[in-house]
């Protein structure tokens, strides 16, 4: 009958991979059936309950706890005397470099890392990033379980700083050709990326290499930078990077499923870019694939030959979208269908936007005679056609809601669909031109028109197209052209770029490594110059000693006293 055996080992830290090594160490001992190594924090516990491997062991969060399942007595008691043997091979490795115990000491050895790299427990991890912004140094954040409330301080203060915080739950980046986190080793290239997603930019970044394209910089945000609470605040702060950055000439988000209001800030702060935008938001439906200088993509795939291509293309730099008061779009449509795909078009684009077909409820028109924000009407539905024809045969409603719109001063762009064919009104050009006219006679409306039919329709095609353009109105025969035009024509919304963060830092980093040493190995591997800290949970991981030495340091830093660190 197989026995069960532990060691509690108090206040001694490992990381997870160093435990992971152990407890391969112990599989592989003879009469060894199974093993765990593992901080005895109550998740751990859950887990080895699950395998069968709890102890009555009293065991807190920051004491190593070990178990054996083994054949025998004697295997059992073998196994767990070789645990400081085991453990020896990596104290080897370490003892063989001098390891500081503490990031100030760290930076003090290493004064031109401008990165640290955090993952170690959860808990403990917003206080780390907190130390690093303190010291002036930008942060990838691997760690997860950190609060949602610790997250929006931080990166808070890091956009105060002029400093970035990638993460927290952040796997993956490149930054100036290096990788950190679980990040692929890819060309250099024109090719930079934002993604609020970390197997989603490995795919991305990979594609783009396979490709034959090459990355400039990867930063990730953490996957719930797009929540509205966060609000997009390391996404923006990107953005921003790689617009400023001569290397980036296209730039991919990449997103997990994403709050819409923040998306449409996003988007915005993308438009006043001068330079294409690759989006893959995960999950949401996408409608055109061009609008603007914004470019959408239905898969990781697709954004990384959409990227490619871009790369590729000899194409001018655009203007950033013009600034001015907020002026909206006004599309009236005689055609149901042409409506819903002009939403899904620009959902992710325009914010507000409203309409009579919503694809979700927070895009609904409570008042379909009256709009708000930018509206997109089908003049078709039920509610309109009680009692009076179909806009395809008869355009009096379209006409009185054009003058409508036309003589708000927030109306920036009327969209009208002009449908031809059997049955439809036999000259529509001939009632809308004169009110097309009459509307652009304000010098700061443009009224677009997206001509649907053939030339062998009986209303003539090209003298309909004629006539509309004669009247001053800009005329496409595709609606996602005509929607290109029109967002062309719309300032985006104002949207503030954050403090800029210094684009030397995304040169080849140097980085300080706080958590899992395999981090700081890849880092070294890649031929970059990093520092690993010898680090242990501040005061034994005690909460209420945690507590003190965090007030001694504020007081310390608020007299400005110089000297080491209560930690180290």
């Amino acid at each position: 009958m197989a026995v069960l055996r532990s060691q509690v080992r108090r206040g001694a830290y490992y990381d997870s991979v160093v435990l992971m090594q152990l407890q391969r160490g112990l599989l592989a001992l003879p009469g060894v059936l199974d093993a765990g190594a593992v901080m005895a924090t109550p998740a751990n516990l859950e887990l080895l309950e699950a395998s069968g491997l709890r102890t009555g062991d009293s065991a807190g969060p920051d004491d190593l706890l070990i178990v054996v399942r083994a054949e025998t007595d004697d295997a059992a008691e073998g196994a767990l005397a070789a645990v400081d043997g085991l453990l020896a091979r990596r104290r080897a490795t370490a003892d063989a470099e001098f390891r500081p115990k503490s990031l100030e000491a760290a930076v003090r050895q290493l004064p031109e890392a401008s990165w640290v790299l955090v993952s170690v427990p959860g808990r403990f991890a917003a206080g780390v990033a907190r130390d690093a912004l303190r010291l002036g140094k930008n942060v990838f954040l691997y760690s997860d379980n950190v609060s949602l409330e610790d997250e929006i301080a931080l990166k808070h203060e890091a956009s105060r700083l002029g400093l970035l915080v990638m993460g927290p739950d952040c796997g993956t980046a490149i930054i100036g050709g290096v990788g950190f986190g679980f990040a692929n080793r890819v060309r250099r290239g024109p090719i930079g990326l934002v993604a609020a997603s970390g197997t989603g930019l490995q795919a991305v970044t990979s594609a783009i290499h396979e490709l034959g394209g090459g990355v400039s910089q990867a930063i990730g945000t953490g996957g719930r930078d797009l929540h509205d609470e966060v609000g997009g605040a390391t996404a923006l702060e990107g953005l921003d990077v790689l617009r400023r950055d001569p290397a980036t000439r296209v730039i991919v988000v990449v997103s997990k499923p994403p709050e819409p209001e923040v998306v449409a800030r996003i988007t915005a702060a993308a438009r006043r870019a001068a330079k294409p935008v690759v989006f893959d938001l995960i999950g949401e439906p996408v409608g055109g694939a061009a609008l603007g200088n914004l470019h959408f993509a239905s898969s990781l795939y697709r954004a990384a030959e959409l990227a490619v291509d871009l790369a590729r293309a000899e194409t001018t730099p655009s203007e950033d979208a013009a600034d001015g008061a907020p002026r909206y779009l006004r599309a009236l449509f005689s055609g149901g269908t042409l409506a819903y795909e002009a939403v899904l078009a620009l959902q992710h684009v325009l914010h507000p936007l409203r309409t009579n077909v919503p694809l979700r409820a927070s895009q609904r028109l409570e008042d379909p005679l009256h709009s708000v924000g930018h509206t997109v009407v089908d003049l078709g539905a039920d509610q309109f056609t009680v009692g009076r024809l179909h806009p395809m045969i008869d355009n009096d409603l379209r006409l009185r809601r054009l003058r409508q719109e036309a003589a708000d001063p927030a109306t920036g762009v009327v969209l009208l669909d002009v449908v031809l064919g059997e049955g439809a009104h036999p000259d529509p050009a001939s009632e809308l031109a004169p009110a097309i006219a009459e509307a652009v006679r304000r010098k700061d409306l443009a009224v677009l028109a997206v001509v649907v039919g053939t030339d062998e329709d009986p209303q003539d095609r090209a003298a309909q197209i004629e006539r509309l353009r004669a009247a001053g109105a800009r005329v496409a025969t595709r609606l996602d052209e005509a929607l290109d035009a029109a967002l062309r024509l719309l300032p985006a919304a104002d949207v503030p770029w954050p403090q800029p963060v210094p684009l030397e830092v995304f040169a080849r980093p140097a980085a300080i490594n706080v958590g899992l040493e395999v981090f700081y190995a890849s880092v070294v591997a890649q031929g970059a110059s990093a520092l690993h800290v010898d680090w242990r949970p501040p005061a034994g991981g005690d909460e209420r000693l945690m507590g003190i030495l965090r007030k001694m340091k504020a007081t310390r830093e608020g007299s400005g006293a110089a000297g080491r660190s209560p930690e180290e």
